[in-house]
């Protein structure tokens, strides 16, 4: 059954919601990351190839959007923050494009640097009717080497964080995030007394110490214990016994553990349907049941939960008030085809329509 909230209470935490919302476009939030050209072409079925036994799709339309890093900055800019995007493309067309709808988006691309040595990643996606038949992807997955480029990006950071709010890491493993990188990015952080969440990429998670948050999913989080385990000197201090999370003991004893052995703020665990489990320091894990009503697409979620997260923290909003509102984005996004921004109009419609709990009310595993 669920726990009854007093007509008062919603209305004062829906106020709340909406100061914490109506903040987000005084908020000015850096993503630094793997920017990748995201091509729908949107078609029908209706036979066979005659070829080989696979379908032939008749395109009706095709369009870009930005994608990876890039999306994470579109979802702010939706959401009417400031933001200031830092990646790297190729040389070529793919690069000129990926800029081109950044800028309508309202996506500076002063900040995405050229980088010869690899191509623009990309992905195309085979739509027909409303389900993905097939995904191309373009990529050369190469560490960010090039030490003119390096320079430029550090002293890029140097000169503007303190003029940001907030640092998004939006690490889609295709070699922009390194070590180096993370640990200049999160110096420099720290030193400010900034915010700085991950979108972490599992191969990666030694990366991400003392940062505000990470923001895995189940997956990401059994490949970042069993990477950890095998990879890291001291990752026999990690006291989890299996890297398959198969119960709710297990997923709050791999947050728990995760967040001593990081040395991190909070952790934030997307479930997929089964929703969020948020852990804090010195508090109990927190379970937050998912917005979504229908599943269409989970494309592009993880990077409305980090977006939405990040900008309510700063604003002023709790770890768990934080995880709430990323909740209702996510429900939205994956109601829709496609990586699609959230909007703030969106965002208040789906906070009205939830069940708006106390923390304290939500269900401790």
């Amino acid at each position: 059954m669920k726990p009854k909230v007093s007509r008062s209470y919603g209305s004062t935490l829906m106020s709340k919601y909406n100061t914490i919302i109506s903040s987000f476009k005084k908020k000015h939030i850096l993503v630094i990351g793997d920017v990748i050209l995201d091509q729908y072409i949107k078609g029908s079925v209706s036979r066979l190839s005659p070829e080989a036994p696979v379908p032939v799709v008749l395109q009706q339309e095709s369009f870009y959007t930005p994608g990876g890093a890039a999306n994470v900055a579109h979802n702010l800019t939706a959401l009417d923050a400031k933001v200031t995007l830092i990646g790297r493309v190729g040389n070529d067309g793919e690069g000129d494009i990926l800029r081109r709808e950044l800028e309508k988006k309202g996506v500076s691309a002063k900040s995405i640097f050229t980088d010869s040595t690899i191509p623009t990643a990309a992905k195309t996606r085979v739509l027909a009717q409303h389900h993905q038949v097939v995904r191309i992807d373009r990529e050369k997955i190469t560490a960010l080497s090039n030490k003119k480029l390096i320079q430029r990006i550090f002293d890029f950071l140097k000169k503007n964080i303190k003029t940001v709010d907030a640092i998004i890491i939006s690490d889609y493993g295709k070699g922009m995030i390194t070590p180096e990188l993370v640990e200049f990015t999160c110096s420099l952080a720290l030193k400010e007394k900034k915010i700085i969440t991950i979108d972490p990429k599992a191969e990666h998670f030694m990366y991400y110490k003392r940062v505000t948050s990470i923001t895995p999913n189940k997956s990401e989080t059994e490949n970042a214990i069993r990477n950890i385990k095998i990879k890291s000197d001291n990752g026999s201090n990690l006291e989890i016994d299996d890297d398959k999370l198969k119960t709710d003991k297990d997923i709050d004893r791999a947050g728990e553990q995760l967040l001593k052995f990081l040395n991190l703020d909070s952790i934030l665990i997307t479930l997929g349907e089964h929703g969020m489990r948020l852990f804090e320091r010195g508090k109990k894990p927190l379970s937050i049941k998912t917005q979504a009503r229908d599943v269409f697409d989970v494309t592009g979620a993880g990077d409305a939960v980090i977006s939405v997260f990040t900008l309510a923290l700063t604003a002023g909003a709790s770890k768990s008030q934080a995880a709430e509102l990323s909740n209702f984005a996510a429900g939205i996004v994956v109601g829709k085809l496609g990586a699609v921004a959230v909007t703030k109009d969106e965002l208040v419609e789906a906070c009205k329509r939830g069940q708006v709990l106390k923390p304290a009310q939500f269900s401790k595993i």
